[in-house]
């Protein structure tokens, strides 16, 4: 417990009967992570699990057997094959990024709704190709960051908009790191520039950039500068990386991300008035409820021996984990799409778009040998 009160929000999610038959989801290759979405499709009141694929019939199948996937559920030896498949309403794309611009693009134009996994390209050019293929084809789309999808998000952003508590933002500091074992750091596809070439900054870089955007309501930095001390492997790949954002109107950010140190999933965001802190931004360290603090207008107390008010802890409960809230979202905009003649929300590909503009001026900053790059929408 942080400081002199705790308060705690509860978010409750009734499943009931859907009015609409839940959205069909395909699954394109058996990444690790496609595991724990895998499970949030299961879970998610609005869709369940049709079909996965693989470049191995014998794989797909083992993945669609070790995670539970209903009986009825098909498998193809390769993507194309589940991407022909008319009853597959949306797809979950968890490839490697360098094959995104591939398979996101003949998903979209073969009107599947886009699930896609970060960082959504090798850079903005890419996906500015995905995303007009969604928008040709008048299919949604959205990333993967799945901590956007919380309820504690959303009760923390009400703090950030309090002027009376919070204030002005000042400034946001981030860092995501883990560190990954031997044979992730020699085999791991995030490591490989064939397949994943923006390494830590397209991984844990992503959630990093992700939160800082989001602390500053979307709006873009005007420069980014990459910190001396990057770290590469032999083939050039980023294992860790820092950088510092500016905006034209004072406030800064700074970030640092990497596979070669502890695990730490740190946020704090400060205000002319307020600060926000909480350590787990990424992945809440239980999966059913998570707390942030903030601190009012905080002093020293006499002699400055203490702090005046102190901290305060809140505690945000749910009943499904963020990863089912995510597909949850998506599938109810892809079933307005499908039953009710809406139209895809535009929110999610604009938040994706702006998060790899700031990844692609970071990147640029330290091939530059780290000059100052302007960002430009």
């Amino acid at each position: 417990m942080i400081g002199h009160k705790s308060q705690s929000y509860s978010s409750t999610t009734k499943i009931s009967t859907m009015s609409s038959p839940p959205i069909k989801f395909g699954i394109l290759g058996c990444a690790e992570i496609a595991r724990k979405v895998s499970r949030a499709i299961s879970l998610s009141p609005n869709s369940t699990p049709h079909a996965v694929a693989s470049r191995s019939h014998q794989k797909a199948a083992k993945f669609a057997a070790d995670n539970a996937f209903p009986a009825s559920a098909k498998v193809y030896a390769s993507y194309e094959a589940l991407l022909d498949d008319p009853e597959v309403d949306a797809v979950y794309v968890p490839l490697p990024t360098s094959l995104h611009i591939k398979w996101a693009v003949l998903a979209a134009q073969k009107k599947k709704h886009l699930l896609l996994e970060k960082p959504v390209a090798l850079d903005a050019k890419e996906f500015d190709q995905i995303i007009a293929a969604c928008e040709s084809s008048g299919v949604q789309f959205m990333d993967g960051t799945m901590w956007m999808h919380h309820p504690r998000t959303a009760k923390m952003k009400e703090f950030l908009c309090d002027g009376s508590r919070f204030g002005d933002l000042r400034a946001v500091h981030c860092c995501f790191t883990f560190a990954a074992e031997k044979d992730f750091l020699e085999n791991d596809i995030r490591v490989k520039p064939d397949l994943d070439a923006l390494g830590a900054l397209g991984d844990v870089g992503w959630y990093c950039t992700r939160s800082i955007l989001w602390a500053a309501d979307f709006e873009l930095p005007k420069t980014a500068l990459a910190l001396r001390g990057t770290v590469k492997n032999s083939s050039g790949v980023i294992l860790a990386c820092s950088a510092f954002l500016q905006w034209e109107d004072g406030k800064t950010a700074t970030f640092h991300c990497s596979f070669l140190a502890n695990l730490t999933m740190d946020l704090t965001i400060v205000g002319t008035n307020g600060t926000l802190k909480f350590q787990d931004f990424v992945i809440p360290f239980e999966e059913h409820k998570a707390s942030f603090s903030t601190a009012v207008k905080s002093g020293f107390t006499e002699l400055v021996t203490g702090w005046d008010p102190k901290p305060s802890e809140h505690t945000v409960m749910t009943d499904l984990p963020q990863e089912v809230l995510m597909v949850k979202e998506f599938s109810r905009l892809v079933g307005g799409i499908k039953y009710d003649g809406a139209k895809p929300e535009k929110k999610w590909p604009t938040l994706s778009r702006k998060t790899q503009l700031v990844l692609d001026a970071v990147k640029a900053s330290i091939d530059k040998g780290y000059e100052t790059v302007e960002i430009i929408s």
